[in-house]
């Protein structure tokens, strides 16, 4: 079948959507919903049997839906309807959610149903992490069911005949007011909850040292205490602040758009940096703490070390990449046999931090400094020759991240990951991580195929290309339970795995050094960098500062591009 996905962009959901649907055998194209014109346009050329709509910020004009089948996926439970559905379930601490696909009628979200999906609502998480977790799972369930449906010559049904004990109600837009902190009388999980509702967009407002900021990236301190809003502590990147009944950490922030400026998103201790002279700055270990904020951790677990680096939408920046290669020291000097290298819930890495490059006095220079940073972080592991190095995928991945993994022994992944091994959408840049030793060696004869990708892949592609050696585990649970049984049969191999690396890695220093392989990476980049081309610096400034689309590339659009196969 031929389906057309009309979105907003090409988010996380739309790119597993793209690959769930292409492994079913469906022909998919894509279209950026930049205006009516633009819309048709597409539809009109492509001809689709099917129009998918996973992502939208506007409704879809009544000439698509009125002659093509179209279809909603309103992140919502039967009977919901409106905007910032995701933000009100959170906020108002509902306890089932789920996804509905629906047909496009004239009323908005008001059309008969295809399908749905319920779910049990994460407490404490993020609707960016509720998103890419549970609302992606749910709807590929949904569209599946819809799809299967509509196989069958069934209808969707209304609302009114579906019985079901949970259904969701008309809403407006969420506003600021809606879920304003009242820090003189909200709890750390009020406060918690509201500013989740709201990350990553378009965060919660409130007001410190006379200028608003956006808040992002909330977590639960237990053990600092002080006058509600009062700035406590800092670490790394995030401040602590106090709360009615203890306190919190908040890791981004935004200033609020002026006359004269735009911003974006930043540490919190980099926006803050002029007023926290005197603020103290609380140490921790990299060991695990329960009780406070980590961006970086590690636990042990009898001969096995699991490294945790969650850090916020996966981008590692230059102090990151510092920080996460110390941890790496640390645990190497325990007795643990392998170390596995966690990532976080939503994203194993994602590569360079754009956001932070973006931000610095010199853009081209930090961008190469940290380029050097993940260098470092990247050969530490590779020379790592005396311990088992395993990347354990639990979220999705892209650029950088993935050669970045592709340094440890063994790649295993979770079924649900989205893999973005390339880095050319970001103004083609070349890369570094050693990608020039590491990909030929693991992917062989597959590099090619891989050198020209630009699209998102699954976990079946990418252990079809070698990219990783294996994918299990339909839930992070269940993910983590045969993780747990993979390690300790990798434990009973120990010996023979460490001898062949460490034979392997003076082979390969031999026939050629790692410090040549950076180098001439590095000579590329520096192109990327410092050359003419500044088409990494406009693809840079457009993410990170979040250009409207002004078209849809090629290799999205097949029914521009006939010939385009990628």
């Amino acid at each position: 079948m031929k389906i057309l996905f009309l979105t907003h962009s090409f988010n996380s959901l739309t790119q597993r959507l793209f690959i769930e649907l292409q492994n079913l055998g469906h022909e998919i194209s894509i279209e950026f919903d930049i205006n009516d014109k633009v819309s048709l346009e597409a539809v009109k050329l492509f001809q689709p049997n099917l129009i998918i709509a996973p992502f939208l910020k506007r409704k879809i004009q009544k000439e698509v839906w009125q002659n093509y089948l179209t279809w909603i996926i309103h992140p919502g439970i039967l009977g919901d309807r409106g905007p910032s559905a995701l933000d009100w379930a959170i906020l108002n601490d509902e306890k089932i959610w789920g996804v509905s696909v629906i047909e496009a009628v004239e009323e908005l979200d008001a059309g008969p149903v295809w399908g749905y999906e319920y779910f049990a609502m994460p407490s404490s998480r993020s609707k960016s992490s509720i998103y890419r977790n549970e609302i992606t799972e749910a709807t590929m369930q949904a569209i599946k069911k819809s799809l299967k449906r509509l196989e069958n010559n069934q209808k969707p049904v209304a609302v009114s005949e579906i019985r079901e004990n949970i259904k969701g109600n008309l809403h407006q837009k969420i506003s600021q007011n809606n879920r304003k902190i009242d820090w003189q009388n909200d709890n750390s999980q009020t406060i918690i909850r509201k500013i989740n509702s709201a990350d990553s967009s378009p965060g919660i407002l409130t007001n410190f040292f006379d200028n608003e900021y956006f808040l992002y990236d909330a977590h639960i301190e237990k053990k600092l205490k002080g006058k509600p809003k009062e700035i406590l502590a800092k670490h790394e990147n995030a401040v602590c602040i106090a709360t009615t009944d203890g306190a919190i950490w908040i890791g981004h922030l935004k200033k609020r758009r002026d006359n004269e400026k735009k911003y974006f998103k930043l540490p919190a201790t980099t926006i803050l940096k002029d007023f926290l002279k005197n603020i103290p700055e609380k140490s921790t270990s990299f060991l695990k703490d329960k009780n406070t904020y980590q961006e970086i951790f590690y636990e042990i677990k009898g001969k096995i070390a699991f490294l945790h680096f969650p850090f916020y939408n996966g981008a590692m920046s230059s102090e990151q990449c510092s920080r996460l290669k110390n941890a790496f020291q640390k645990v190497c000097e325990t007795d643990a046999k392998i170390i596995v290298l966690m990532g976080g819930n939503d994203f194993f890495s994602n590569g360079i931090h754009l956001n932070t490059i973006e931000n610095a006095e010199d853009s081209p220079q930090e961008s190469m400094q940290n380029i050097l940073a993940m260098n470092t972080l990247v050969k530490k592991i590779i020379q790592t020759t005396n311990k088992i190095t395993v990347a354990a995928m639990r979220g999705n991945i892209g650029a950088g991240g993935v050669f970045f993994a592709l340094a440890c022994d063994f790649v295993w992944a979770k079924n649900s990951v989205v893999l973005n091994p390339h880095y050319k959408n970001m103004g083609n840049l070349y890369g570094s991580e050693f990608w020039t030793y590491l990909l030929p060696k693991r992917v062989g004869k597959n590099l090619a195929e891989i050198k020209k990708l630009r699209l998102p892949i699954g976990v079946e592609k990418a252990k079809s290309l070698k990219l990783i050696d294996d994918h299990f585990g339909n839930s992070r649970t269940e993910f983590e339970e045969i993780l747990q049984n993979n390690l300790v049969k990798t434990l009973t191999q120990e010996n023979e795995i460490i001898s062949n690396k460490i034979n392997t890695r003076k082979s390969d220093e031999f026939k050629k050094p790692l410090a040549e392989y950076e180098q001439e990476e590095l000579a590329k980049m520096k192109q990327n960098f410092f050359g003419f081309d500044p088409s990494y610096h406009v693809a840079r400034y457009n993410f990170v500062n979040k250009v409207k689309h002004s078209r849809t590339p090629l290799f999205l659009a097949k029914h521009r591009n006939k010939n385009n196969s990628n």
